[in-house]
């Protein structure tokens, strides 16, 4: 039997050089072949495991015989940007994971292979947009995230006149301004941003909506409203020295590492010093690789669980390992603390152990009596989590209905409490995956089609009793 092979990868010593994608793609030979261990089970699980259902057994099966126009093209009818998710998407807790070959070998390398079928036909020009007639209806969309992006992808298609709505200089989202190059190149998120410009997709950047414009303004203006503006307000960890000189959100550390000035935010400079992160998601992991390409002198993580419970992506833990970042499992800061001068020098912990799980099913960290100690450090960065930010309201009066922590409450189809608006993304889900964000964008299309053309769908009272309230793990 063909055993997995993974996609080559640049050396350690040689990627924190630069930013750019770490992983290489495989060869044509080699895709073939892993493509070919798909064992084309009944009911495949790998479509289960991913959350667009993307037809994954079909298009390797197409990428096993070598055709691999054929295989992007199928794959892109579920995914509005695979190329994307190729790269980002934990494909071992999704479809690979799902795959039934883990049960005897390893799973298929269902995302090198999407991957490469994808580059396969960007490089032969084969994925670009087309423009369809309008149909005279106006949709406005609000971020330019994965979630924004994919919803105004699938009404352009239905031949809606989209406008994008961005607050940032760049659109794109976190895709360009929150995942560091070395996971997605900037280039990748400008290409697919060209194919919806192609569709006819026009992109207004640096307006806030309730600031520059108002929603109830902008819903005069469409007949509909896609709100996809994420959860990017910091969680601020209630501990002493969180305002000193040398302590800085995630978010806008990795902004500015990936577009510079456009991000807008007072510069963070970590050149020569020693950076501590605390946290353990993927956002911990970034700023880690981050920092140390930025000239860290060291990078540490310092997180109150153990690898077993951490969130973050294994694969990312192991990268992080190989560049030179060092963990400090089961350890909880308590104190940022300074010099006279309100400069950090290092940061105050203590040790945790295990206790019984908790509601989400990890095990929930208790202080160790006794076992304080201080990590040294010129720079916390704070990678906690992410809040909503506050929803804006349609008129004084009018409100779109969140739930105890921000997050906006829709229904099946991304239905507001206010006719004409749509949510999605981590505005209703909190932090989560691209590839949640883009099955919202898509739901959110159909829905909008569905509203504008008269047809009957779920009233959010109608769908009271399963409204979908997600909140990310802690």
């Amino acid at each position: 039997m063909v055993r997995r092979v993974a996609p080559p990868k640049r050396s350690a010593h040689e990627r924190i050089a630069d930013f750019r994608e770490i992983e290489l793609l495989l060869d044509e030979r080699t895709v073939r072949e892993q493509a070919s261990r798909c064992l084309h089970c009944p009911e495949p699980m790998c479509r289960t495991g991913c959350p667009l259902a993307n037809r994954i057994p079909e298009w390797l099966a197409l990428a096993a015989e070598g055709k691999f126009l054929e295989a992007s093209a199928l794959s892109n009818l579920t995914s509005n940007m695979p190329e994307i998710c190729s790269r980002v998407c934990p494909q071992e807790k999704l479809c690979e994971g799902a795959c039934i070959l883990n049960a005897r070998s390893d799973p298929v390398a269902i995302g090198a292979v999407e991957k490469f079928i994808n580059e396969y036909a960007l490089a032969r020009g084969e994925i670009h947009g087309q423009t369809v007639q309008r149909n005279g209806r106006r949709v406005a969309v609000v971020g330019s995230g994965p979630g924004g992006l994919a919803c105004a992808d699938e009404l352009a298609k239905l031949g809606y006149s989209v406008t994008v709505f961005e607050s940032q200089g760049v659109p794109g989202g976190l895709l360009m301004t929150g995942i560091p190059s070395f996971k997605l190149e900037s280039a990748v998120v400008e290409r697919r941003l060209d194919v919806l410009r192609q569709r006819g997709i026009v992109f207004r950047l640096g307006i806030t909506i309730g600031r520059e414009l108002s929603l109830g303004e902008l819903r005069k203006r469409h007949d509909a409203i896609f709100l996809a503006i994420g959860a990017q307000v910091p969680k601020v960890p209630e501990v002493p020295g969180v305002g000193l000189k040398g302590v800085a959100d995630a978010l806008p550390f990795l902004a500015q590492t990936k577009v510079g000035a456009l991000a807008k935010v007072p510069p963070i400079d970590v050149t020569g010093k020693r950076v501590a992160v605390l946290g353990g998601g993927d956002t911990a992991m970034d700023c880690l690789r981050s920092a140390i390409r930025r000239g860290a002198r060291e990078a540490v993580c310092l997180y109150r669980r153990d690898l077993a419970n951490m969130p973050g992506s294994r694969k990312e833990y192991y990268h992080a390992l190989e560049e030179g970042a060092r963990f400090h499992f089961l350890t909880n800061p308590i104190a940022i603390e300074g010099n006279a001068n309100d400069e950090v020098t290092q940061v105050r912990c203590v040790r945790m152990e295990l206790g019984e799980p908790d509601a989400s099913g990890r095990r929930k960290p208790k202080t160790v009596p006794g076992s304080e100690f201080v990590t040294p450090a010129d720079l916390a960065l704070i990678a906690y989590g992410f809040d909503p930010p506050p929803t804006p309201s349609v008129t004084p009066l009018l409100k779109i209905a969140t739930n105890d922590w921000g997050g906006v409450i829709v229904n099946a189809d991304q239905t507001t409490s206010v006719p004409g608006i749509f949510a999605g993304g981590d505005l209703v889900r909190g932090p989560s995956l691209v590839v949640h964000a883009v099955r919202d964008g898509r739901n959110a299309a159909a829905g909008i089609d569905r509203y504008l053309s008269g047809q009957k769908g779920e009233t959010l009272a109608e769908h009271s009793p399963a409204l979908h309230q997600h909140v990310s793990a802690a």
